[in-house]
Protein backbone atom coordinates (compact mmCIF):
# COMPACT_ATOMS: atom_id res chain seq x y z
CA UNK A 1 0.00 0.00 0.00
CA UNK A 2 3.13 2.57 1.22
CA UNK A 3 4.91 1.35 -2.14
CA UNK A 4 1.93 2.36 -4.24
CA UNK A 5 1.34 5.59 -2.61
CA UNK A 6 4.76 6.75 -3.04
CA UNK A 7 4.69 5.49 -6.94
CA UNK A 8 1.21 7.31 -7.03
CA UNK A 9 3.28 10.73 -5.39
CA UNK A 10 6.29 10.63 -7.81
CA UNK A 11 4.05 9.92 -11.15
CA UNK A 12 2.14 13.01 -10.02
CA UNK A 13 5.32 15.34 -9.55
CA UNK A 14 7.17 13.60 -12.89
CA UNK A 15 3.63 14.96 -14.53
CA UNK A 16 3.81 18.04 -13.00
CA UNK A 17 6.94 18.98 -13.70
CA UNK A 18 6.97 17.88 -17.67
CA UNK A 19 3.72 19.85 -17.86
CA UNK A 20 5.65 23.30 -16.21
CA UNK A 21 8.74 22.11 -18.70
CA UNK A 22 6.50 21.84 -21.80
CA UNK A 23 4.53 25.57 -21.43
CA UNK A 24 8.18 26.90 -20.73
CA UNK A 25 9.77 27.56 -24.48
CA UNK A 26 13.01 26.26 -23.99
CA UNK A 27 14.04 26.45 -28.04
CA UNK A 28 14.24 23.76 -30.36
CA UNK A 29 17.00 21.01 -31.70
CA UNK A 30 17.94 21.58 -35.33
CA UNK A 31 20.12 18.38 -36.82
CA UNK A 32 21.74 18.72 -40.62
CA UNK A 33 23.06 16.20 -42.11
CA UNK A 34 24.27 16.31 -45.95
CA UNK A 35 21.62 18.37 -48.00
CA UNK A 36 18.46 17.55 -45.24
CA UNK A 37 18.22 19.03 -42.19
CA UNK A 38 15.73 18.15 -39.04
CA UNK A 39 14.60 20.99 -37.09
CA UNK A 40 12.23 20.20 -34.21
CA UNK A 41 11.00 21.23 -30.73
CA UNK A 42 13.13 20.63 -27.74
CA UNK A 43 10.79 18.40 -26.28
CA UNK A 44 10.14 16.43 -29.29
CA UNK A 45 13.42 16.13 -30.00
CA UNK A 46 14.39 14.66 -26.55
CA UNK A 47 11.35 12.67 -26.51
CA UNK A 48 12.92 11.34 -29.75
CA UNK A 49 16.10 10.84 -28.30
CA UNK A 50 14.53 8.96 -25.38
CA UNK A 51 12.27 6.62 -27.52
CA UNK A 52 15.80 6.15 -29.52
CA UNK A 53 17.80 4.87 -26.40
CA UNK A 54 14.86 2.75 -25.34
CA UNK A 55 14.87 0.93 -28.53
CA UNK A 56 18.50 0.25 -28.96
CA UNK A 57 18.44 -1.09 -25.12
CA UNK A 58 15.98 -3.30 -26.60
CA UNK A 59 17.40 -4.38 -29.03
CA UNK A 60 20.97 -5.47 -27.68
CA UNK A 61 18.78 -6.88 -24.63
CA UNK A 62 16.92 -9.14 -26.93
CA UNK A 63 20.58 -10.38 -29.10
CA UNK A 64 21.82 -11.40 -25.81
CA UNK A 65 18.75 -13.47 -25.03
CA UNK A 66 18.82 -14.87 -28.48
CA UNK A 67 22.63 -15.76 -28.07
CA UNK A 68 22.46 -17.20 -24.46
CA UNK A 69 19.19 -19.51 -25.84
CA UNK A 70 21.34 -20.39 -29.01
CA UNK A 71 24.48 -21.39 -26.57
CA UNK A 72 21.75 -23.60 -24.48
CA UNK A 73 20.60 -25.09 -27.33
CA UNK A 74 24.24 -26.05 -28.50
CA UNK A 75 24.75 -27.19 -24.93
CA UNK A 76 21.79 -29.35 -24.82
CA UNK A 77 22.93 -30.87 -28.35
CA UNK A 78 26.02 -31.48 -26.89
CA UNK A 79 25.21 -33.13 -24.19
CA UNK A 80 22.56 -35.57 -26.47
CA UNK A 81 25.73 -36.16 -28.62
CA UNK A 82 27.93 -37.53 -25.25
CA UNK A 83 24.72 -39.64 -23.99
CA UNK A 84 24.43 -41.40 -26.81
CA UNK A 85 28.09 -42.07 -27.02
CA UNK A 86 27.88 -43.56 -23.32
CA UNK A 87 25.33 -45.80 -24.27
CA UNK A 88 26.69 -46.82 -27.75
CA UNK A 89 29.88 -46.93 -25.47
CA UNK A 90 28.41 -49.65 -23.30
CA UNK A 91 26.34 -51.71 -26.18
CA UNK A 92 30.04 -52.15 -27.64
CA UNK A 93 31.77 -53.18 -25.13
CA UNK A 94 28.91 -55.37 -24.27
CA UNK A 95 29.58 -56.87 -28.03
CA UNK A 96 32.81 -57.63 -27.64
CA UNK A 97 32.55 -59.46 -24.26
CA UNK A 98 30.09 -61.45 -26.41
CA UNK A 99 32.58 -61.83 -29.32
CA UNK A 100 29.96 -59.65 -31.93
CA UNK A 101 33.24 -57.97 -33.51
CA UNK A 102 31.47 -56.53 -36.21
CA UNK A 103 28.80 -55.05 -34.31
CA UNK A 104 31.61 -53.89 -31.50
CA UNK A 105 33.75 -52.35 -33.85
CA UNK A 106 30.96 -50.03 -35.26
CA UNK A 107 29.43 -48.96 -31.78
CA UNK A 108 32.91 -48.33 -30.75
CA UNK A 109 34.44 -46.44 -33.47
CA UNK A 110 31.44 -44.16 -34.53
CA UNK A 111 30.77 -43.72 -30.87
CA UNK A 112 34.68 -42.30 -30.23
CA UNK A 113 34.66 -38.37 -30.74
CA UNK A 114 32.16 -38.17 -28.17
CA UNK A 115 33.00 -40.64 -25.90
CA UNK A 116 34.00 -39.17 -22.27
CA UNK A 117 37.07 -41.59 -22.67
CA UNK A 118 37.99 -41.89 -26.75
CA UNK A 119 41.09 -43.97 -25.88
CA UNK A 120 39.09 -46.49 -24.77
CA UNK A 121 36.86 -46.59 -27.38
CA UNK A 122 39.40 -46.60 -30.38
CA UNK A 123 41.78 -49.30 -28.30
CA UNK A 124 38.66 -51.75 -27.75
CA UNK A 125 37.70 -50.74 -31.63
CA UNK A 126 41.07 -51.84 -32.82
CA UNK A 127 40.92 -54.99 -30.92
CA UNK A 128 37.59 -55.89 -32.53
CA UNK A 129 39.28 -55.31 -35.92
CA UNK A 130 42.35 -57.08 -35.24
CA UNK A 131 39.55 -60.44 -34.42
CA UNK A 132 38.07 -59.80 -37.88
CA UNK A 133 41.44 -60.32 -39.62
CA UNK A 134 41.60 -56.56 -40.63
CA UNK A 135 44.89 -55.58 -39.32
CA UNK A 136 45.08 -52.84 -41.65
CA UNK A 137 41.78 -51.86 -40.04
CA UNK A 138 43.29 -52.14 -36.44
CA UNK A 139 46.27 -50.11 -36.96
CA UNK A 140 44.28 -46.63 -37.99
CA UNK A 141 41.84 -47.33 -34.86
CA UNK A 142 45.56 -47.64 -33.11
CA UNK A 143 46.73 -44.22 -34.42
CA UNK A 144 43.55 -42.44 -33.95
CA UNK A 145 43.86 -43.90 -30.19
CA UNK A 146 47.58 -42.18 -30.17
CA UNK A 147 45.73 -39.04 -31.47
CA UNK A 148 42.98 -38.88 -29.16
CA UNK A 149 44.22 -39.01 -25.94
CA UNK A 150 48.05 -37.28 -25.13
CA UNK A 151 50.28 -39.14 -23.08
CA UNK A 152 48.99 -43.06 -24.17
CA UNK A 153 51.61 -43.74 -26.38
CA UNK A 154 52.38 -46.70 -23.82
CA UNK A 155 48.90 -47.71 -23.71
CA UNK A 156 48.83 -47.72 -27.44
CA UNK A 157 51.80 -49.94 -27.89
CA UNK A 158 51.10 -52.83 -25.40
CA UNK A 159 48.45 -53.24 -27.24
CA UNK A 160 49.65 -53.13 -30.39
CA UNK A 161 52.62 -55.84 -29.28
CA UNK A 162 49.88 -57.84 -27.78
CA UNK A 163 47.76 -57.66 -31.42
CA UNK A 164 51.11 -58.36 -32.93
CA UNK A 165 52.03 -61.25 -30.76
CA UNK A 166 48.42 -62.85 -31.22
CA UNK A 167 48.92 -62.78 -35.35
CA UNK A 168 52.09 -64.26 -34.81
CA UNK A 169 54.11 -60.96 -36.03
CA UNK A 170 57.33 -61.42 -33.87
CA UNK A 171 59.63 -59.12 -35.14
CA UNK A 172 57.02 -56.30 -35.45
CA UNK A 173 55.72 -57.45 -31.82
CA UNK A 174 59.76 -57.12 -30.71
CA UNK A 175 60.44 -53.62 -32.62
CA UNK A 176 57.21 -52.42 -31.11
CA UNK A 177 58.56 -53.81 -27.42
CA UNK A 178 61.85 -52.30 -27.81
CA UNK A 179 60.72 -49.11 -28.36
CA UNK A 180 58.19 -48.99 -25.67
CA UNK A 181 61.41 -50.49 -22.91
CA UNK A 182 63.23 -47.35 -24.37
CA UNK A 183 60.26 -45.09 -22.50
CA UNK A 184 60.03 -47.15 -19.74
CA UNK A 185 62.67 -49.41 -19.33
CA UNK A 186 61.32 -50.79 -15.82
CA UNK A 187 57.80 -51.46 -17.18
CA UNK A 188 56.62 -55.21 -15.46
CA UNK A 189 54.45 -55.84 -18.73
CA UNK A 190 56.64 -54.42 -21.06
CA UNK A 191 59.07 -56.70 -19.92
CA UNK A 192 57.05 -59.50 -19.31
CA UNK A 193 56.42 -59.50 -22.86
CA UNK A 194 59.65 -59.35 -24.05
CA UNK A 195 60.17 -62.28 -22.15
CA UNK A 196 57.28 -63.68 -24.37
CA UNK A 197 58.70 -62.77 -27.33
CA UNK A 198 62.20 -64.02 -26.72
CA UNK A 199 60.64 -67.29 -26.02
CA UNK A 200 59.03 -67.70 -29.16
CA UNK A 201 61.43 -66.50 -31.31
CA UNK A 202 63.97 -68.74 -29.28
CA UNK A 203 66.32 -66.26 -29.13
CA UNK A 204 67.94 -67.66 -26.26
CA UNK A 205 70.84 -65.17 -25.43
CA UNK A 206 68.72 -62.08 -25.07
CA UNK A 207 66.25 -63.93 -22.88
CA UNK A 208 68.89 -64.77 -20.56
CA UNK A 209 70.16 -61.06 -20.51
CA UNK A 210 66.68 -60.52 -20.00
CA UNK A 211 66.22 -62.70 -16.94
CA UNK A 212 67.93 -60.83 -14.52
CA UNK A 213 65.79 -57.55 -14.99
CA UNK A 214 62.80 -59.78 -14.76
CA UNK A 215 64.28 -61.05 -11.56
CA UNK A 216 64.71 -57.63 -9.93
CA UNK A 217 61.10 -56.22 -10.90
CA UNK A 218 59.21 -59.30 -9.55
CA UNK A 219 57.56 -59.78 -13.10
CA UNK A 220 57.50 -63.99 -12.42
CA UNK A 221 58.07 -66.19 -9.59
CA UNK A 222 60.96 -67.20 -8.41
CA UNK A 223 60.53 -70.98 -9.22
CA UNK A 224 59.02 -69.72 -12.94
CA UNK A 225 62.61 -67.47 -13.23
CA UNK A 226 64.21 -70.52 -12.17
CA UNK A 227 63.34 -72.49 -14.97
CA UNK A 228 63.30 -69.96 -17.31
CA UNK A 229 66.52 -69.37 -16.75
CA UNK A 230 67.42 -72.60 -16.99
CA UNK A 231 65.98 -73.08 -19.89
CA UNK A 232 67.84 -70.57 -21.77
CA UNK A 233 71.52 -71.41 -20.78
CA UNK A 234 70.80 -75.10 -21.67
CA UNK A 235 69.41 -73.76 -24.99
CA UNK A 236 72.37 -72.12 -25.59
CA UNK A 237 74.63 -74.60 -24.63
CA UNK A 238 73.13 -76.96 -26.94
CA UNK A 239 74.09 -74.15 -29.63
CA UNK A 240 77.30 -74.06 -28.46
CA UNK A 241 77.57 -77.84 -28.68
CA UNK A 242 76.53 -77.82 -32.22
CA UNK A 243 78.64 -74.96 -32.91
CA UNK A 244 81.61 -77.06 -31.98
CA UNK A 245 80.44 -80.47 -33.04
CA UNK A 246 80.32 -78.64 -36.97
CA UNK A 247 83.78 -77.74 -36.47
CA UNK A 248 85.04 -81.09 -35.50
CA UNK A 249 83.63 -82.31 -38.91
CA UNK A 250 85.87 -79.77 -40.41
CA UNK A 251 88.65 -80.28 -38.25
CA UNK A 252 88.97 -83.23 -35.63
CA UNK A 253 91.60 -81.26 -33.43
CA UNK A 254 89.04 -78.19 -33.48
CA UNK A 255 88.68 -77.21 -29.54
CA UNK A 256 85.86 -77.03 -27.99
CA UNK A 257 86.23 -73.48 -26.58
CA UNK A 258 82.83 -71.89 -27.57
CA UNK A 259 81.36 -74.50 -25.18
CA UNK A 260 83.21 -74.32 -22.66
CA UNK A 261 82.51 -70.51 -22.93
CA UNK A 262 79.28 -70.50 -22.45
CA UNK A 263 79.81 -72.33 -19.79
CA UNK A 264 81.89 -69.80 -17.75
CA UNK A 265 79.20 -67.07 -18.29
CA UNK A 266 76.36 -69.34 -16.34
CA UNK A 267 75.43 -67.36 -13.77
CA UNK A 268 77.02 -69.17 -10.51
CA UNK A 269 73.51 -70.58 -8.66
CA UNK A 270 73.19 -72.43 -12.25
CA UNK A 271 77.05 -73.64 -12.32
CA UNK A 272 75.68 -75.53 -9.05
CA UNK A 273 72.06 -76.72 -10.68
CA UNK A 274 72.29 -80.67 -10.89
CA UNK A 275 70.35 -80.71 -14.21
CA UNK A 276 72.81 -78.23 -15.62
CA UNK A 277 75.62 -79.74 -14.48
CA UNK A 278 74.11 -83.20 -16.01
CA UNK A 279 73.71 -80.48 -19.30
CA UNK A 280 77.12 -80.00 -19.76
CA UNK A 281 79.03 -83.13 -18.93
CA UNK A 282 76.78 -85.22 -21.41
CA UNK A 283 77.12 -82.27 -24.26
CA UNK A 284 81.33 -82.31 -23.20
CA UNK A 285 80.91 -86.48 -23.45
CA UNK A 286 79.42 -86.13 -27.17
CA UNK A 287 81.96 -84.36 -28.36
CA UNK A 288 84.29 -87.00 -27.41
CA UNK A 289 86.09 -84.79 -24.08
CA UNK A 290 85.06 -87.58 -21.60
CA UNK A 291 88.06 -86.50 -19.31
CA UNK A 292 86.75 -83.05 -18.29
CA UNK A 293 83.34 -84.57 -18.01
CA UNK A 294 84.44 -86.84 -15.52
CA UNK A 295 86.97 -84.45 -13.36
CA UNK A 296 83.69 -81.88 -13.68
CA UNK A 297 81.25 -84.35 -11.94
CA UNK A 298 84.00 -85.58 -9.97
CA UNK A 299 84.72 -82.11 -8.27
CA UNK A 300 80.65 -81.36 -7.75
CA UNK A 301 80.03 -84.88 -6.10
CA UNK A 302 82.79 -84.22 -3.51
CA UNK A 303 80.96 -81.34 -1.95
CA UNK A 304 77.08 -82.03 -3.40
CA UNK A 305 75.79 -85.57 -3.30
CA UNK A 306 73.42 -86.14 -6.20
CA UNK A 307 72.39 -89.42 -7.48
CA UNK A 308 71.68 -88.92 -11.05
CA UNK A 309 75.47 -87.94 -11.58
CA UNK A 310 76.52 -90.41 -9.60
CA UNK A 311 75.11 -92.43 -12.43
CA UNK A 312 76.51 -90.42 -15.62
CA UNK A 313 79.71 -90.40 -13.79
CA UNK A 314 79.36 -94.37 -14.01
CA UNK A 315 78.81 -94.31 -17.65
CA UNK A 316 81.93 -91.83 -18.32
CA UNK A 317 85.28 -93.16 -19.22
CA UNK A 318 87.94 -90.73 -18.01
CA UNK A 319 91.70 -90.86 -18.47
CA UNK A 320 91.78 -92.93 -15.42
CA UNK A 321 89.72 -95.60 -14.91
CA UNK A 322 91.22 -97.39 -12.16
CA UNK A 323 91.08 -94.07 -9.67
CA UNK A 324 87.54 -93.23 -11.05
CA UNK A 325 86.98 -96.93 -9.54
CA UNK A 326 88.81 -96.28 -6.04
CA UNK A 327 87.52 -93.03 -5.72
CA UNK A 328 83.92 -94.01 -6.05
CA UNK A 329 84.44 -96.97 -3.36
CA UNK A 330 85.58 -94.22 -1.06
CA UNK A 331 82.07 -92.53 -1.44
CA UNK A 332 80.35 -96.20 -0.95
CA UNK A 333 81.99 -96.18 2.99
CA UNK A 334 79.63 -93.07 3.51
CA UNK A 335 76.79 -94.23 1.18
CA UNK A 336 76.50 -98.21 1.40
CA UNK A 337 73.06 -98.37 0.89
CA UNK A 338 72.79 -96.63 -1.96
CA UNK A 339 71.82 -97.93 -5.77
CA UNK A 340 72.74 -95.31 -7.75
CA UNK A 341 75.82 -95.55 -6.53
CA UNK A 342 75.47 -99.33 -6.84
CA UNK A 343 75.49 -99.28 -10.11
CA UNK A 344 77.92 -96.64 -10.96
CA UNK A 345 80.08 -99.13 -9.14
CA UNK A 346 79.39 -101.77 -11.31
CA UNK A 347 80.00 -100.02 -14.71
CA UNK A 348 83.17 -98.99 -13.25
CA UNK A 349 84.13 -102.35 -12.30
CA UNK A 350 83.25 -103.38 -16.03
CA UNK A 351 85.13 -100.53 -17.44
CA UNK A 352 88.52 -101.93 -15.17
CA UNK A 353 87.04 -105.85 -16.52
CA UNK A 354 86.59 -106.90 -13.19
CA UNK A 355 84.04 -108.81 -13.77
CA UNK A 356 82.40 -111.04 -10.63
CA UNK A 357 82.60 -107.08 -8.55
CA UNK A 358 81.02 -105.84 -11.64
CA UNK A 359 78.05 -108.24 -10.89
CA UNK A 360 78.19 -108.51 -7.23
CA UNK A 361 77.90 -104.55 -7.54
CA UNK A 362 74.76 -105.01 -10.04
CA UNK A 363 72.76 -107.48 -7.41
CA UNK A 364 73.54 -105.42 -4.46
CA UNK A 365 71.97 -102.47 -5.90
CA UNK A 366 68.92 -104.79 -7.36
CA UNK A 367 68.37 -105.91 -3.84
CA UNK A 368 68.08 -102.08 -2.65
CA UNK A 369 65.98 -101.55 -5.56
CA UNK A 370 64.49 -103.29 -8.59
CA UNK A 371 65.54 -100.60 -11.41
CA UNK A 372 65.31 -101.80 -15.21
CA UNK A 373 68.62 -100.27 -15.88
CA UNK A 374 70.42 -102.44 -13.34
CA UNK A 375 68.06 -105.24 -14.31
CA UNK A 376 69.72 -104.98 -18.01
CA UNK A 377 73.06 -104.10 -17.13
CA UNK A 378 73.26 -107.54 -15.16
CA UNK A 379 71.44 -109.61 -17.74
CA UNK A 380 74.01 -108.32 -20.12
CA UNK A 381 76.46 -109.32 -18.13
CA UNK A 382 75.42 -112.66 -17.20
CA UNK A 383 74.71 -113.52 -21.09
CA UNK A 384 78.79 -112.81 -21.64
CA UNK A 385 79.81 -114.89 -18.83
CA UNK A 386 77.97 -117.72 -19.88
CA UNK A 387 74.58 -117.43 -17.72
CA UNK A 388 72.01 -117.50 -19.83
CA UNK A 389 69.33 -118.93 -17.94
CA UNK A 390 70.13 -116.00 -15.32
CA UNK A 391 70.82 -113.56 -17.65
CA UNK A 392 66.69 -114.86 -19.58
CA UNK A 393 65.21 -114.55 -16.07
CA UNK A 394 66.04 -111.06 -15.49
CA UNK A 395 65.06 -109.92 -18.55
CA UNK A 396 61.79 -111.81 -18.31
CA UNK A 397 61.66 -109.57 -15.03
CA UNK A 398 62.22 -106.49 -16.82
CA UNK A 399 59.77 -107.13 -19.26
CA UNK A 400 57.70 -107.44 -16.76
CA UNK A 401 57.87 -104.60 -14.82
CA UNK A 402 58.22 -102.35 -18.07
CA UNK A 403 54.58 -103.35 -19.19
CA UNK A 404 53.44 -103.55 -15.57
CA UNK A 405 52.32 -107.20 -16.41
CA UNK A 406 49.50 -108.29 -13.36
CA UNK A 407 50.27 -111.70 -11.64
CA UNK A 408 48.34 -114.55 -13.49
CA UNK A 409 49.09 -118.69 -12.94
CA UNK A 410 51.49 -119.83 -15.53
CA UNK A 411 51.87 -123.52 -16.52
CA UNK A 412 55.16 -125.29 -14.99
CA UNK A 413 58.22 -125.81 -16.89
Amino acid sequence: MIRLLLIIIIALLVGTGLSLGLAYDLGYIRVSLGNYMIETNFWVGLGLIIVLVAVSVFLISSLKRLRHSTGMMAGWVTRGKERRARRRTTQGLLALAEGNWNRARKLLANSAANADTPLINYLSAAHAAFETNDHAGADELLRKAFESTPGSSMAVGLTQAQLQLASNQLEQALATLLRLRKESPHHPFVLKLLKNTYLRLEDWRELARLIPELRKRNVLTEAELSDLERQAWHNLLEKAAKDCEHQKQDDPQASLERLTRVWDELPKSLRRDEHTIRDYARLLTHLGDEAQAESLIRKILQNNWSDELVNLYGRIEGNQPEEQLLLAEQWLKDRPNNPALLLALGRLSLRNELWGKAREYFETSLKLRRDRETLAELSRLNAHMGHEEASLKLMMQGLEADNGLPRLPMPRA
